[in-house]
């Protein structure tokens, strides 16, 4: 094996050591830069260890070693709502609020099909660094591409917290009725 091969894959197993260990998401541009190497090369890794089955994602604070830390949650359920994007922030934290965690985001696209991003917050602060992280990089939220309604995949310890929650987003008109 060449040289640069070798160099390559110790930088893979080293992504994969950082993944596995950190309990937040990790910035690309934090591991090109430890790794002593572009952003682009790292993106081409992450690529390369997804493609080999490693359970990695990109979430919009960075990279994630996915061992589904909602497996605890015995209640799951989807939702679909609707909103302008500037309520958002009001609809995640009404979620979390009540204990919910949102798991994922899904719409659906006229030529791509569903496309779904995951979000994994589960608490105020999750919600604040996923707006911020937006507005910062002047990114758009998917619901944008379809006139605001979308879909979430919630989940909580009780089924109580999804009732609740779902109530409420109900009562401020931001679930879509059926």
């Amino acid at each position: 094996m060449s040289d640069s091969k070798i160099k390559a894959n110790e930088r893979r197993e080293q992504i994969l050591f950082h993944l596995k260990r950190s309990n937040e998401p990790l910035k690309g541009s934090s591991l090109a830069e430890q790794m002593q190497v572009t952003r682009q090369v790292i993106v081409g890794d992450v690529s390369l260890l997804k493609a080999s089955g490693e359970p990695i994602i990109a979430t919009s604070q960075g990279y994630v070693y996915i061992t589904d830390s909602t497996d605890h949650l015995p209640y799951k359920q989807s939702i679909v709502c609707r909103h302008e994007a500037e309520q958002t922030e009001e609809e995640l934290n009404i979620l979390v609020d009540h204990g919910v965690h949102v798991l994922d985001v899904i719409v659906e696209h006229p030529v791509y099909g569903d496309l779904k991003a995951r979000l994994g917050v589960s608490n105020r602060r999750d919600v604040k660094k996923f707006i911020e992280r937006v507005k910062s990089s002047e990114a758009t939220f998917l619901l944008e591409l379809t006139g605001g309604i979308h879909t979430h995949t919630i989940a909580a310890s009780q089924q109580e917290a999804l009732h609740d929650a779902v109530e409420e987003l109900a009562k401020k008109g931001i679930l879509l009725d059926s």
